[in-house]
């Protein structure tokens, strides 16, 4: 092991130590600490990251670098309907994400 591996291993140690006691001094966020539009973001990646396929919203880009436009689930009747906007984000999703991460 090199004297530079050595100590990037050593700092990388430390940052985790430091990082992990001033996470533990920091109070949690109360669930309704965090805006709506943080949640709607949230919500919409979550839902572009369970979509399976490479072209989930008409601003997403496929395999070969193309944007996906019209040829994208969210613009293709039937089947899966990834939420793509912010508009497409209702207050009762919002008011649901929130009861889901209080449990």
């Amino acid at each position: 092991m090199t004297r530079r591996i050595g100590w990037l291993l050593v700092a990388s140690a430390l940052s985790l130590l430091l990082g992990s006691a001033s996470a533990q001094t920091k109070t949690p966020a109360s669930p309704k600490a965090t805006t709506d539009a943080a949640i709607k973001q949230a919500i919409i990646a979550q839902s572009i990251a369970n979509y399976s396929g490479s072209c989930p919203c008409p601003y997403s880009q496929d395999r070969a670098g193309r944007r996906c436009g019209g040829r994208s689930a969210y613009s293709r009747p039937g089947g899966a309907s990834p939420v793509c906007f912010e508009t497409d984000v209702t207050p009762k999703i919002i008011a649901d994400y929130r009861k889901a991460k209080r449990r």
